[in-house]
C-alpha cells in the first residue's frame, strides 16, 4: 500500500547575522511539525515534504555540519534516493545559502522559489502564487526571523495555500543556547497538530510562547524597578498573594523575593533578572493578572458596608427598654 502524500507549503530561512535558522510549515496533514522541519544552530535548516523522506532531515543536517553547502546537500540527498521524483526538499546552510528540489511526480501545483537566505516550496497548492506570496511577504516583513517566517506562512495562505484546505502548522527556529535554561538550541519550537485555522492558532501560541520563554524585547526598553514602578509592583504582588509587606516604593529584598516567586510560578524563568530591571512584557502581564484578580474579588465578594451587622450571623439587636406600665387602680365604692 503506497504511503499518503500530503500537500504542504513551507519556508526555510536563515539570519546568519543574528545566528538564527528556521522552518515554518502548513499542511492538510496531521502533525506536520513531526515530519517536515529540521534545524541546528550554526549549521542550517531543512524541510522535507511531499512523499517526505524523513531521513533527509537528520542526514541533511549532518551533511551541513560537515561543511557541505545547500546545493551540495540537495544534490547528494536526492541523487541517492530512488523515489526522488516524489520528494520535495528545501535547505539553507550555515552561510545562508539556499537550495531546493521538487520532483517531477509531485502533485500539482508543485514547485519552489529560492531567494537570498531562504527557499519557499510547496505541493498540491492552488497555484504558483502561493510560494511567490510567501517569498514576497518574507522579504517585505520587518522584524526578526520568527516574525518573518510566520508572516510568510500567512502570505502563502492568503494566495490560496494547500488546495485541499488547512489542518496543521509548525514553527522551528534555532539559535545557540536559545532553548529552555540554555540547555538546547531550540529557541522556538511550537506546533498546531489539528485545527481549522492552524496558522492563526500558531500565531496565538507563539504570542504565549514569546511572553513566557523568550526575551525578544529591545534591552533599551527595560524598566528600572524604582519609585512608582516598585510601589505598583508591590501592590500588584500583594493583590496576587506574593507580597505581604508595606508599600514602600523601594525595591528591597522582600519585594525582590516576592517578584522572583511570581516569575517562577508563572514560568518566566527565562526572563528573570538580577539587575533591578524588568522586561515590559512581564510587568504588563503582572498588571493584567492583578486587574483580573481585583475584578474577580469585586464580582464574587463585593465589599458591603456594615456587612457583619446585616447577615444571618449578625449579633442580635438588644430589645428596647421602656418604663413599666403602672397597674390601673381598682374601682372602689364611693364614700358617702
Amino acid at each position: 500500500m503506497p504511503l499518503p502524500r500530503f500537500g504542504t507549503f513551507s519556508i526555510v530561512a536563515a539570519d546568519p547575522a543574528t545566528g538564527e535558522w528556521g522552518v515554518a510549515v502548513q499542511s492538510r496533514f496531521i502533525s506536520v511539525g513531526a515530519v517536515v522541519p529540521w534545524a541546528a544552530s550554526r549549521v542550517g535548516a531543512v524541510a522535507t515534504q511531499a512523499l517526505a523522506n524523513v531521513r533527509y532531515g537528520p542526514d541533511g543536517i549532518e551533511m551541513l555540519r560537515r561543511g557541505l553547502g545547500a546545493d551540495a546537500v540537495v544534490e547528494k540527498l536526492t541523487r541517492a534516493d530512488p523515489k526522488r521524483e516524489q520528494r520535495q526538499l528545501g535547505v539553507v546552510d550555515a552561510k545562508g545559502r539556499a537550495a531546493a528540489f521538487t520532483g517531477k511526480e509531485c502533485f500539482d501545483w508543485a514547485g519552489h522559489v529560492v531567494g537570498e537566505g531562504y527557499t519557499c516550496q510547496g505541493n498540491i497548492l492552488v497555484s504558483r502564487a502561493v510560494v511567490e506570496g510567501m517569498a514576497r511577504t518574507f522579504e517585505s516583513t520587518p522584524g526578526d526571523l520568527p516574525e518573518r517566517l510566520l508572516a510568510a506562512l500567512a502570505g502563502g495562505q492568503k494566495e490560496g495555500g494547500d488546495r485541499r484546505g488547512m489542518q496543521s502548522a509548525a514553527l522551528l527556529v534555532v539559535r545557540e543556547k536559545g532553548g529552555y535554561d540554555e540547555g538546547s538550541d531550540r529557541w522556538v519550537d511550537i506546533r498546531v497538530d489539528d485545527h481549522p485555522t492552524p496558522i492563526e492558532e500558531l500565531k496565538r501560541v507563539f504570542k504565549l510562547y514569546d511572553l513566557t520563554l523568550l526575551s525578544r524585547e529591545d534591552p533599551k526598553a527595560l524598566v528600572p524597578l524604582t519609585g512608582d514602578v516598585a510601589r505598583s509592583v508591590q501592590q500588584e504582588l500583594q493583590m496576587l498573594g506574593f507580597y505581604t509587606g508595606r508599600l514602600t516604593a523601594t525595591w528591597d529584598d522582600a519585594t525582590s523575593k516576592a517578584f522572583a516567586k511570581f516569575l517562577g510560578e508563572n514560568n518566566f524563568e527565562n526572563k528573570a533578572r538580577d539587575d533591578g530591571m524588568a522586561w515590559p512584557s512581564v510587568l504588563h502581564h503582572l498588571d493584567e493578572r492583578a486587574r483580573a484578580e481585583s475584578a474577580r474579588r469585586t464580582t464574587t465578594a463585593p465589599i458591603v458596608t456594615n456587612a457583619l451587622s446585616r447577615g444571618p450571623g449578625a449579633a442580635p439587636k438588644p430589645e428596647a427598654t421602656s418604663p413599666p406600665k403602672s397597674e390601673p387602680k381598682p374601682k372602689g365604692r364611693r364614700s358617702k
